[in-house]
């Protein structure tokens, strides 16, 4: 309605221009006069176009340049509001849905631990290794069955101030309870290695895996697909790496320097994938590649102003909206918008990465085990959103196990004097230069 009377005003002043003419025709109607004066005039000049009429007033060309510049703004403003729109709409088309977890969740809410700190959150993002669809490049499709290849359990604390990522080992030995599987079959309660919680029931039996292990609440999930990733990594230009020796990896389609490296999409791929190629070949060196890696592109988005930039923030939006399948509570742009808009803040020396306490487990020296009870404790810290402190792994060793001297032992003790000291664990921070350590 307000385009339309944008476009209808500019016809108002012709009309009242066409009734001051009608006047004066009327006033002047009669016989021509033919009086030396007119006669006189005919050697005259003529003014305006030449036809002889009046040359409009100023301020009418004033007021006419002034209609037809507010007209073209409006319509700048309208098409730049359209693109906004459908811009929105594309990213916010992106974000797929996971509704089914939410409905497997929901019948187990009894079961479920409940929130202990109003406003902090926790948020369990997965990285799938599907083989199916775009990712069979990576490996034999077996069917579209999936496993957690990468899973970390990220603590938003409740004032916003720190961030602290959680990786938990894909081989760890757990408790998987009952739960759902896509064809509508129930599998039941066994303890075995933790990614098969994901092959089982998905995304709900992963969380309700974890929270029985943790008893922290997860307040939202993500997954996170291979090309998601690989596209988010190139929508940043690169993130740089440092290694200590070079990699030949035929199988990660990695082949690199030793030194200071700036990878793309598909080499940060292999990077954060590749697991005999690189150091020892344990799973526990791969997933502190991992968290390095993570800090490097938090780092990168935050110090180039990748999120206060429209430009460069789009492109980054795009690639992780296509790599992301939330639950209901994260499924929209506005709602991934508020998460961030409330982390852009933290201190990049505020987002730690750790590793839950794990060590090789007895009977098998292959999968892991959580090392009690300092995993207890880890645990109990982040539920009850009080801080933790992690430092490299040459200085975790070098204090013989933490910053403390003791091995993850400081905790909350009742009836202690004082404030218990802050635990301390191996880890990074995002501001951490990894080729001065």
């Amino acid at each position: 309605m307000r385009f339309s009377r944008l476009l209808l005003r500019p016809a108002a002043p012709a009309r009242r221009r066409t009734r001051r003419m009608d006047a004066d025709v009327s006033e002047s109607a009669g016989p021509p006069d033919d009086s030396d004066d007119s006669a006189a005039d005919e050697g005259r000049p003529r003014d305006g176009d030449g036809s002889g009429a009046a040359p409009e007033p100023l301020g009418g060309h004033r007021r006419r340049w002034l209609r037809w510049t507010a007209l073209g703004v409006s319509l700048v403003v309208l098409a730049a509001a359209g693109a906004g729109w459908w811009l929105y709409r594309k990213l916010d088309g992106n974000i797929r849905t996971d509704t089914s977890a939410a409905a497997e969740l929901k019948t187990y809410e009894r079961e479920r631990p409940a929130s202990v700190v109003h406003d902090a959150e926790n948020i369990l993002l997965i990285g799938s290794d599907s083989r199916a669809g775009d990712n069979r490049e990576y490996g034999r499709d077996d069917g579209g069955s999936q496993r957690s290849d990468t899973t970390i359990l990220l603590h938003l604390a409740a004032d916003r101030k720190s961030v602290t990522a959680m990786s938990l080992p894909r081989d760890l030995m757990v408790e998987i309870p009952v739960c759902h599987k896509a064809d509508g079959t129930t599998t039941k309660k066994q303890f075995a290695q933790f990614n098969w919680a994901f092959e089982f029931g998905g995304t709900a039996c992963t969380i309700r895996t974890v929270e029985k292990m943790t008893g922290i609440r997860i307040d939202h999930q993500m997954v996170v697909d291979f090309n998601g990733f690989k596209d988010m990594v190139d929508a940043v230009h690169g993130v740089e790496v440092c290694l200590k020796k070079p990699v030949d990896d035929t199988a990660a389609h990695l082949k690199l320097p030793a030194g200071r490296q700036k990878l793309n999409g598909e080499q940060a791929l292999g990077y954060v994938r590749a697991r005999k190629s690189i150091g020892d070949g344990s799973d526990t060196e791969r997933m502190d590649r991992q968290q390095q890696f993570l800090g490097a592109l938090v780092n990168k988005v935050q110090s180039n102003g990748v999120l206060l930039n429209p430009t460069r923030l789009y492109p980054v939006l795009d690639a992780a909206t296509k790599a992301l399948t939330t639950d209901p509570g994260l499924d929209s742009l506005k709602d991934l918008y508020e998460l961030v808009r409330g982390l852009r803040d933290v201190p990049t020396d505020k987002v730690q990465f750790l590793t839950v306490p794990r060590q090789p487990y007895t009977a098998d020296p292959n999968r892991d085990e959580l090392v009690q009870p300092d995993a207890k404790r880890l645990f109990k810290r982040l539920r009850d959103d009080t801080p933790v402190a992690v430092v490299p792994a040459d200085v975790f060793k070098r204090d013989g196990g933490g910053s403390d001297g003791k091995n993850n032992d400081a905790t909350d003790t009742p009836g202690a004097a004082g404030p218990s000291p802050t635990p301390t664990y191996s880890g990074n921070n995002a501001a951490a230069d990894l080729c001065k350590q």
